[in-house]
């Protein structure tokens, strides 16, 4: 999911040297919502990850 993060941001940085704005603007909130919902997944498993018996 990280990886898809890094591929709009890059998509949304060479959109906005071209001047497509609403390419970019689109491709910049797209990773957002990806960047944090991987964060959100990311920390839940770190509380639940592997408990050793």
């Amino acid at each position: 999911m990280l990886r898809w993060t890094i591929t709009f941001i890059i998509l949304a940085i060479i959109a906005g040297i071209f001047g497509f704005g609403g390419i970019a603007a689109g491709a910049a909130s797209i990773a957002k919502i990806l960047f944090f919902i991987f964060i959100i997944l990311f920390i839940i498993s770190l509380i639940t990850g592997r408990k050793k018996i």
